[in-house]
């Protein structure tokens, strides 16, 4: 038995930490206005919302994304 703790298991790479994209404020007030006119209430509307913030993230524009979300 080996007391040296402090090397790792040659099996585990290091993970590579997904850098944040944060939105614009004209994403932002789009997702606002999108989220006003839903009509979705409680867990329904956050769900959607995380669900069209993590795609907008990635460059896609409201309506794409609700596109997206609700299956074309």
């Amino acid at each position: 038995m080996s007391d040296n703790y402090s090397e790792s298991p040659p099996s585990s790479a290091p993970k590579k930490k997904r850098e944040g994209v944060k939105m614009t404020d004209k994403q932002k007030a789009d997702l606002n206005k999108h989220m006003a006119k839903s009509g979705l209430t409680g867990s329904e509307a956050k769900s959607h919302r995380m669900k069209m913030m993590g795609r907008m993230r990635k460059g896609m524009s409201v309506n794409k994304a609700h596109a997206d979300i609700m299956g074309k």
